[in-house]
């Protein structure tokens, strides 16, 4: 309950947000659907309306979302079963999420269950929350002036809090934002959170 709780916070984000950036209900819904990756369609919106370029956009993209390829390979066949379409949906319905749940699960069966349920709830919620965020968010304008723009980054904030207890993460977090402020005033929108991403190198020296 809670998890659907904070899909529905954030998916009324993104739908206001989506909207205010001039983004259509119909253009959303498909996003939702198709794309489905939060973090990445909030990135793209973003992105967008501040000019930056589709490479620079589709490569943002692929690089927050690189962390589902090794998660693919924690749950494999086991959770995601071996036929064609269901590995398909079950790639689709991949979050964070679904498969921590499914990996908190010691029994093979109780792991597939925890991986659909997951899955199949946080995708329903998403595009519910989304569409009503986007019907809503037009009518109320710039979602600035409510704050909701804040509630993405909030809660992604508090995701990472925690993480931020490892020294070598800290430096990795705080590396980062000084790349990118120092980059902003440069590079063409998009492009500096790419250069974040050298701090990674402080992560790995630590390591």
């Amino acid at each position: 309950m809670a998890l659907c709780a904070a899909a529905v916070v954030v998916g009324l984000s993104f739908g206001a947000i989506a909207s205010a950036a001039g983004v259509p209900l119909s253009q959303i819904m498909v996003m939702n659907a198709f794309v489905y990756a939060g973090g990445a369609q909030f990135l793209a919106v973003g992105l967008t309306g501040a000019g930056a370029t589709a490479v620079a956009i589709i490569v943002a993209g692929l690089l927050l979302n690189a962390r589902h390829l090794p998660f693919g390979l924690a749950i494999g066949n086991e959770v995601l079963g071996t036929g064609r379409a269901a590995r398909l949906l079950g790639s689709h319905l991949m979050t964070d999420e679904s498969v921590a749940f499914a990996l908190a699960q010691d029994d093979p069966a109780r792991r597939r269950r925890a991986y659909w349920l997951t899955g199949i709830s946080l995708f329903l919620t998403w595009n519910v929350a989304s569409g009503l965020g986007a019907i809503v968010g037009s009518a109320l304008g710039d979602p600035d002036t409510f704050g909701i723009d804040a509630a993405f980054p909030a809660a992604l904030l508090a995701l990472t809090l925690p993480s931020l207890k490892d020294r070598p993460a800290l430096r990795v977090a705080i590396g980062g934002a000084a790349l990118a402020l120092a980059a902003t005033p440069f590079l063409p929108a998009g492009l500096p959170v790419l250069v974040a991403l050298l701090a990674l190198v402080l992560g790995r020296r630590s390591s």
